[in-house]
């Protein structure tokens, strides 16, 4: 029996069946723009990592209040890059004074938090940038 029959017979049974998966990388620098422009985080080594992902973590990526700050991001990293996980996954980081905060945005008019930059969907009014205490999000 080859190797796929014998995994789906043991999904069958309901036999518990062990996936590896990559693990998952960090990497935390100032966030920055790439000599080519691209959104990157430069380490402590001056090296850069450019920094991909979805459209949310993009808008993230690119929001100039968060330019320069010591930054950290989740998800498979190669090479010279890093494909930070989706938006709804809690992989974006700032620091401030030292203690690591999620980044959210907030619209003060209608109380609705965000994980992206933007207008509010609400009251279309733009949304300010909170770092959060991870136990507070």
């Amino acid at each position: 029996m080859d190797l796929s029959r014998r995994v789906f017979s043991l999904l069958l049974c309901g036999a518990p069946v062990a996936f590896t998966f990559d693990a998952k990388a960090v990497v935390r620098g100032k966030l920055t723009k790439d000599p080519a422009g691209r959104p990157a985080l430069q380490t402590t080594d001056g090296a850069f990592v450019i920094a991909t992902g979805d459209e949310e973590t993009t808008l993230v990526l690119n929001d100039k209040r968060l330019a320069g700050s010591d930054f950290e991001a989740i998800g498979e990293k190669n090479a010279d890059a890093i494909e930070i996980n989706p938006i709804h996954l809690a992989a974006l980081w700032a620091y401030k004074d030292g203690k690591r905060r999620r980044v959210t945005y907030w619209c003060d008019v209608c109380a609705i938090r965000t994980y992206s930059p933007g207008l509010c969907w609400c009251c279309r009014e733009d949304t300010e940038l909170e770092l959060r205490d991870p136990d507070t999000v």
